[in-house]
């Protein structure tokens, strides 16, 4: 079965923030998913294949801000187009 539509590639870090100067517009909107060590995560926020990191958040707990506070988890990250 091919694809018909074009979609680019996954880079190495990419964050769902669009604050962020690691967010790509262009790939959220294809849907992407994570593999971390080895099992599908859908509450990663950024990853980094290159380093073996990914950012979660933690609960509901909020930073000062307002947003989520994040949690840097070290494993094997495989991102994917579902």
């Amino acid at each position: 079965m091919t694809d018909p539509i074009e979609r680019p590639p996954l880079p190495d870090r990419l964050s769902a923030d669009p604050r962020s100067p690691h967010h790509v517009r262009a790939i959220f909107e294809h849907d992407v998913g994570i593999l971390f060590n080895g099992q599908e995560r859908g509450d990663v926020e950024e990853y980094c294949v290159s380093e073996g990191w990914v950012k979660v958040p933690a609960g509901k707990t909020l930073d000062r801000k307002g947003n989520p506070l994040m949690l840097k988890l070290k494993g094997k990250v495989e991102p994917f187009y579902r």
